[in-house]
């Protein structure tokens, strides 16, 4: 059975992640260019089985902050120069509600592959004015970012930790189905 492709929208999509700092309050940042799309058997009505695959520009990476976006593409976090590339590829897309699905999968980041699974909400399939078929889905999940390689810490005065361990993954992306 021949399979549907979904690309994303990048005009009509985000990634971000949050991350604690000094344990207080929450910083947000994102990745500003990045690419990605779903496999989709049949028709692409479905996504159950689908196999997912997606991939940022560590070099995008974007909080609002120089010096620190500077810092997270240094060697202490990203390393973007030897790695430019984040990368996911599912292993298994399983329906488990009413527009609800695990997608479980294989995140690299900089040169260490982990399986990590995510929560996607599937937002539903619309046409749009220019006879687009666009599915919006809301996926999201936590990873361990010195399980990746992101290895810089530091510790205040006070014994708080500067940047914590657990980095939160949102993204909200839109498909055009092609």
């Amino acid at each position: 059975m021949a399979a549907t492709t979904w690309n994303i929208d990048p005009t009509h999509s985000e990634v971000k992640f949050k991350v604690k700092h000094l344990v207080i309050s929450t910083v947000t940042g994102s990745f500003n260019t990045f690419a990605g799309n779903i496999e989709a058997e049949g028709d692409g009505t479905s996504f159950e089985n689908a196999k997912a695959s997606f991939t940022a520009d560590t070099d995008s990476i974007f909080t609002n902050n120089a010096d620190r976006d500077a810092h997270l593409k240094s060697d202490d976090f990203f390393n973007t120069e030897a790695f430019p590339k984040l990368s996911f590829e599912s292993t298994k897309f399983e329906h488990t509600g009413d527009g609800e699905y695990k997608v479980t999968g294989n995140m690299t980041i900089r040169d260490i592959t982990k399986e990590i699974v995510l929560d996607a909400v599937h937002g539903g399939t619309v046409g749009d004015p220019y006879g687009n078929t666009k599915a919006g889905f809301e996926i999201s999940g936590t990873i361990n970012r010195k399980e990746f390689g992101l290895k810089w810490s530091a510790i205040t005065e006070a014994g708080s930790v500067v940047v914590g361990d657990k980095v939160k993954l949102e993204l909200n992306v839109q498909f055009v189905k092609g």
